[in-house]
């Protein structure tokens, strides 16, 4: 967490008020073991209690100001102790305002995540709703390298066609050809087949929300690796629409 909010080698200090959390932005605070640890990789090898006893204090002794809009709290898969423990520690509804759950399209992983939504219900944490991450692949035509079946690349001569293409499109079409933005071509495809209809049929069985989809994007991967925000590149990653969308429908759900 710390690496991909830009926060790596952070430390966190305490006061009087509890321990202050890393800041981003003046309105965004973090909190994680990764900047209490001596070494970045360095394993955390604890059992169940040790575990349970940290995550008390992140909930109770850290001081995040007097106004906290929204505390998020990024679980491990599954239902292990520490979503036990938030449950308990949190007290529940009004402090819980819900849990998000996230699962990929494939039904291998969809069986764990209805064993999550089960277990959000027997604890009572409201599921505000479920996300299927790495919905496909979309990403513009142009990060792509084409070869022949020997190993040729074609990227050249697939570009021009697909170049020449657009642009007869276009000019038929009364499509502005001097905005690069209406000209690219995105390439979409299925990576992990959904044979039970994906988590959106998974939603409906299990009567929750589902708050869309977002597509497997490179660019997403590129700004966790160099901690900035998918929001801030110029060119907007593929994902980025559909991310908004779900963060829309979530600050409804908990305001």
């Amino acid at each position: 967490m710390p690496k991909m909010l830009g926060l790596e080698g952070e430390e966190i200090h305490q006061s009087a008020s509890g321990w202050s959390p890393v800041y981003v932005e003046d309105n965004l605070g973090v909190m994680s073991i990764g900047f209490m640890l001596p070494d970045k990789d360095d394993a955390v090898i604890w059992r169940g209690p040790r575990k349970n006893a940290l995550i008390k204090q992140f909930l109770k002794d850290v001081h995040w100001g007097e106004s906290l809009d929204y505390l998020i709290i990024d679980s491990p898969p599954g239902t292990s102790d520490e979503h036990i423990s938030v449950a308990q520690y949190l007290g529940g509804v009004p402090a819980l305002a819900g849990a998000v759950v996230v699962t990929t399209p494939q039904e291998v992983a969809i069986a764990d995540v209805r064993k999550e939504i089960n277990f959000c219900k027997k604890t009572g944490v409201k599921v505000l709703g479920v996300v299927e991450n790495m919905s496909g692949l979309r990403q513009s035509v142009e990060d792509f390298t084409f070869t022949t079946a020997d190993g040729r690349d074609v990227t050249a001569d697939i570009m021009k066609a697909i170049n020449n293409n657009s642009q007869m499109n276009s000019n038929s079409n009364g499509t502005d050809t001097a905005n690069e933005s209406n000209n690219r071509i995105f390439v979409e495809t299925e990576v992990f087949h959904a044979s039970g209809g994906g988590a959106a049929a998974m939603a409906k069985d299990m009567n929750v929300p589902f708050l869309g989809k977002v597509p497997l994007d490179g660019a997403l991967s590129r700004a966790g690796e160099r901690g900035v925000s998918v929001f801030d590149n110029k060119t907007e990653a593929c994902c980025a629409p559909a991310l908004r969308k779900i963060i829309d429908q979530l600050k409804v759900l908990v305001d």
